[in-house]
């Protein structure tokens, strides 16, 4: 077996084995004096231990990268997991428009992230595939994803700020409805009822069809960002889904103080102009990995830094 097929197994059996505990973990978080079962919101503190968990999983697994491939590629993980897992958090925000909208409780969030995380990774492999397939047969179209995410860029600049997603009008609540009557009444966990011998979906199985359309188009914008930084199917496959694995404690950690990043999509729209612009400038002037990492995490820090100042000063406004 070659150190890349050894890579490979040691990165299944990493995902493979986290995600049957955290799945299991979570899936146990009920109340005892709960006789009906129902699901509880992950608390703050395992939500935060799990998140440490998860980062510190992508670190260890980045050393097996160092010891096995060298420093250029743990250069390549990093800076693509870092740039995943940036661009990922402004999707949280779309999840909390999305639970809000449908009304759906904390308790029972944890459920439709669980099987939307798992289907984003079986979403991503093959987007990851097709687009390095595309960038080795077709070179210029490195210049079409570059241009790609510039327009993507210019798009978040000119968004506004939505407080409700319209589920009447979503595209992909509008093709669902073509194979069964949606019953909005949210009641259990169930994705699906049966109601007078009529299969229903539910607002569960409503959320978990947007999430992942949402994810999609998420996935449209993100991958040509990290081939930018390497189009090596293994560094971009295993930073994606490193970078996915995480999302949902990671939600559960952010989800009350989301609306205190203040800066964070400003922040997310000059990565993707910087990303936009290595990529089209790739054949008359290379930017290192180490640099692209650099601007990435500068970026994201300064973002960060100046929304945690202004939140600072919002809290010490509204105390006086």
């Amino acid at each position: 077996m070659n150190d890349t097929n050894l890579l490979w197994v040691l990165f299944g059996l990493f995902v493979g084995i986290s995600l049957a505990i955290d799945l299991g973990v979570f899936s146990k978080l009920k109340s005892k004096k709960n006789q009906e079962h129902k699901e509880e919101t992950p608390p703050f503190k395992v939500a935060l231990k799990w998140t440490v968990a998860w980062i510190s999983l992508a670190g260890v697994f980045a050393g097996v990268i160092y010891f096995n491939m060298g420093q250029e590629k743990l250069a390549e993980f990093v800076t693509g997991y870092a740039l995943e897992k940036s661009l990922s958090v402004d999707n949280m925000f779309v999840f909390l428009l999305i639970f809000s909208s449908l009304n759906i409780p904390h308790k029972f969030q944890h459920r439709v992230l669980s099987m939307g995380i798992l289907g984003a990774i079986a979403m991503r492999v093959p987007l990851i595939l097709a687009g390095v397939a595309l960038l080795e047969r077709f070179h210029w179209m490195i210049y079409l994803f570059g241009a790609f995410l510039i327009f993507t860029a210019l798009r978040m600049l000119m968004q506004r700020k939505e407080k409700k997603i319209e589920v009447e009008k979503n595209i992909a609540i509008r093709a669902l409805r073509k194979f069964m009557p949606i019953d909005f009444e949210l009641k259990d966990t169930r994705f699906f009822l049966r109601k007078s011998g009529i299969l229903y979906a539910t607002p569960l199985i409503v959320a978990l069809v947007i999430i992942e359309f949402t994810d999609l188009l998420f996935a449209l914008d993100s991958i040509p960002a990290i081939l930018a930084i390497t189009t090596d199917p293994f560094i971009v496959i295993t930073s994606n889904i490193f970078a996915i694995l995480g999302l949902r404690s990671l939600y559960f950690l952010l989800a009350g103080v989301m609306e205190k990043f203040y800066y964070l999509k400003p922040g997310l729209i000059a990565i993707l102009f910087f990303i936009g612009i290595k990529m089209i400038l790739s054949k008359n002037f290379e930017i290192p990995t180490p640099v692209s990492l650099a601007v990435v995490l500068g970026i994201l820090g300064v973002a960060l830094a100046f929304s945690f100042l202004k939140a600072k000063k919002a809290n010490k406004h509204n105390s006086d």
